[in-house]
């Protein structure tokens, strides 16, 4: 075994996990839209040389997986990047998850010796609108080509010079043109102080000294996981989940895994699950690998473990190939990021937790309540595209109740300021509460979901994209299941009505889009109340 310093390991891990950081924190304050610089709904990771991720930020979950193919798949198309050029794409079929996150790629060169190139720098943010049918770019589609602009992996920038082509196409295929051109600059802020900081730890250690100890880092990671499978009992552990609904009439969609260890390796295998949908809610490949890698991460007893790619070397996936976890192009795919990812979450967790009861907790809300609106602003004179997810409860684990309107799982975003939201888009907050009671009762209870309704200033499209309104989030070791969600639409001057988990609807100026999202499950038997010991006779 390669011998190091382990001393100056952990000194590496949180510099270059700092460099993604202080990416972020660039992306986050430069951002043009709410849902970037409010939301925080970005990543930004660091990789070596070869192109495997050697730190990746504290942000998007359901991107860990995803941004190494997305780093695979510019350099397959772009295997000669130099200094200043930055590649850009957002197709799920070549590395991306849906046509909202656009990720940028660029390499990082030492300039003190200009042919050594350090490795490479990525961000990936969740853009607004980026076309497609609908306002917001999530819509009920039937094929990819209806859900926005499709971006293969082109080059963004050469020599440091932006291709203003690239840009005016981008910006064209958007609602919000000036929203994206500010978007796709701030992250390309980023990409100036990831560069800079990573240069900044050549010009310290050594580049032969950094690149050291990026493969130390990632041998580490895949040591811990070694050690999380010699834990676990060897043996095969199914778990079946569903699916409420494709939206278009699909319904009851089966998840299925199974997780089998023998002491050295996992393989989690897919068989089972069903075909691709109609609607899009199919999943590509690396939303589905970032899904196993997070569960995977999640479940070491140590919180410091580096998040690399050294995690996913003890794991074989199998993904069926036309499935709801591996569609083919060009499927829509537009829920499958957000929704589905939970779902295989939930399953994979189900099928983990016949192993290590102790370590998993019940089903999380299991959605991420996805909402867009958008329309003319009468404000501006312009248009707009609000897109959010909303909160919901966790599920509780043993020993601890579960936390209440939280963002769970894939999703590690926030909800938007009622200030914000109210001053960007002519929208008002009219409700934003705890659910109360949403929570699945146990031994250790359930977090419990959100209220959040909004009032259209101006006439628009909604549309909806949620899960758990049919099946509810389930309890574990004998908790109870969590309240499903729900969606209501409250005309100006009418009465709710009950929409769908799935749906787009025209909304009149006053009217109302209420989401109550669901629970946590409980984790345990609730122990049996209290009774007052009969008293009789004189006292």
């Amino acid at each position: 075994m390669t011998t190091y310093d382990p001393i100056l390991l952990e000194i590496m891990k949180h510099l270059l996990t700092a460099v993604a950081e202080e990416m972020g924190a660039a992306l986050g304050r430069t951002a043009f839209s709410p849902n970037i610089k409010e939301r925080r709904d970005f990543s930004c990771a660091v990789f070596d040389p070869q192109g495997r991720m050697v730190a990746q930020a504290a942000h998007i979950p359901v991107h860990l997986g995803a941004m190494p193919l997305s780093v695979a798949a510019a350099l397959a198309r772009f295997p000669d990047l130099a200094e200043g050029d930055i590649v850009a794409l957002n197709d799920p079929y070549h590395g991306g998850s849906h046509l909202p996150d656009i990720t940028l790629v660029s390499p990082v060169y030492d300039r003190a010796e200009a042919s050594v190139l350090l490795g490479y720098v990525a961000s990936r943010a969740h853009h607004a609108d980026v076309g497609g049918i609908s306002p917001g770019s999530m819509p009920l589609a039937t094929e990819l080509f209806q859900e926005g602009l499709i971006i293969p992996p082109v080059r963004l920038a050469r020599a440091g010079r932006p291709d203003e082509g690239i840009l005016d196409l981008i910006t064209r295929n958007s609602r919000t043109p000036e929203e994206r051109l500010g978007d796709l600059t701030a992250q390309l802020a980023a990409h100036e102080v990831g560069a800079a900081r990573l240069r900044a730890l050549a010009r310290r250690y050594g580049h032969d000294v950094l690149h050291a100890y990026m493969g130390h880092l990632q041998d580490y990671a895949e040591r811990m996981v070694r050690d999380l499978i010699r834990t676990m009992p060897r043996g095969r552990f199914r778990f079946q989940d569903v699916m409420d609904d494709d939206g278009l009439g699909t319904t009851d969609l089966p998840i299925a895994v199974t997780v089998e260890t023998d002491g050295e390796r996992l393989r989690v295998d897919f068989t089972g699950t069903a075909a691709e949908a109609p609607g899009g809610i199919n999943a590509v490949a690396a939303v589905t690998l970032s899904a196993v890698f997070y569960v995977v991460r999640c479940l070491l007893a140590d919180d410091a473990v580096p998040t690399n790619a050294g995690i996913f070397r003890p794991v074989e996936v199998i993904l069926p190939e036309g499935t709801l976890v591996n569609a083919r192009f060009p499927r829509a795919v537009a829920a499958g990021n957000v929704e589905t990812s939970q779902r295989i979450v939930d399953a994979l967790l189900g099928a983990f937790g016949q192993a290590l009861p102790e370590r998993v907790p019940a089903a999380s809300q299991g959605t991420m309540n996805n909402i867009t609106i958008g329309g003319d602003d009468p404000r501006t004179g312009g248009r707009f595209a609000y897109y959010e997810t909303v909160a919901g409860g966790m599920g509780a684990a043993a020993g601890a109740d579960g936390l209440s309107g939280v963002h769970v799982h894939m999703t590690n975003t926030l909800n938007t300021p009622a200030e914000a939201l109210e001053y960007a888009y002519p929208l008002r907050v009219t409700r934003y509460e705890l659910r109360r009671g949403s929570g699945g009762a146990g031994r250790w209870r359930g977090g419990d979901g959100l209220v959040r309704e909004i009032e259209l200033l101006a006439d628009a499209q909604v549309t909806i994209l949620s899960e758990r309104r049919r099946h509810a989030p389930w309890g574990a070791a004998g908790g109870e299941p969590a309240a499903a969600g729900a969606n209501r639409h409250i005309p100006a001057g009418g009465e709710p009505i009950l929409l769908p988990g799935k749906v787009t609807l025209r909304a009149r100026t006053g009217d109302r889009i209420r989401i109550e999202t669901p629970g946590g499950g409980g984790y345990g038997e609730a122990p049996p109340p209290a009774v007052e010991p009969l008293v009789t006779g004189n006292s």
